[in-house]
């Protein structure tokens, strides 16, 4: 191989990992997106995720750390993929577990700035009223609360990423990604049965 033939070479890889750099939140927030549609019947099924995203941004918030959410998403990944074959609520688990470490965030003092843990715990509380709220109304009312919270999350995720608080740029790219699309997979879903 010529050095010619090195620098070419070199130049392709490094702009594939570039590119990757960038488009990895996003590519990453198709891939859930499309795991957690498959075989689906019922949109209010994918109401947990509410909760899920209040929760990421709450933990970001209580720790002061904005890579704490990605933590905090592996955690509600987990709680939601148990709760598939258990009798286990994870709006309700992910409630608790939201409560104890907006008690931690408090005792560390991060009730200031108001965007941060006040905000996010007061975004937690209406997400999992949104998630608790769409599991016991009927298919199209439930599957409808779901598509337009999510909607909402995702307007949440697009400030977030502008501003760049609470949570990483990336949290914030993958969950926005995400959030719209579930809402209009959720919203063609409940329209079209």
């Amino acid at each position: 191989m010529t050095q010619d033939q090195v620098r070419d070479t070199s130049r392709t890889s490094g702009t594939a990992r570039s590119t990757l750099g960038r488009v990895w939140p996003a590519a990453l927030g198709v891939l859930v997106a499309a795991g957690t549609m498959i075989g689906l019947a019922d949109a209010r099924d994918v109401a947990p995720v509410l909760a899920a995203s209040g929760f990421v941004y709450l933990v970001a918030a209580a720790l002061g750390r904005p890579g704490a959410a990605w933590p905090a998403f592996g955690v509600t990944f987990v709680l939601i993929g148990v709760a598939k074959v258990t009798d286990l609520d994870p709006t309700v688990w992910l409630l608790a577990l939201a409560l104890v470490l907006a008690v931690v965030g408090l005792a560390r003092g991060r009730a200031r700035p108001a965007w941060s843990l006040p905000l996010q715990a007061a975004a937690m509380l209406v997400l999992a009223a949104a998630a608790l709220v769409a599991v016991r109304a009927d298919a199209t009312a439930g599957g409808l609360v779901v598509a337009v919270a999510l909607l909402g999350h995702a307007a949440w995720d697009f400030h977030h990423h502008r501003t760049g608080r609470v949570v990483s740029l990336s949290l914030a790219e993958f969950c926005g990604v995400l959030d719209v699309l579930l809402a209009v997979a959720l919203g063609v879903l409940v329209l079209t049965a």
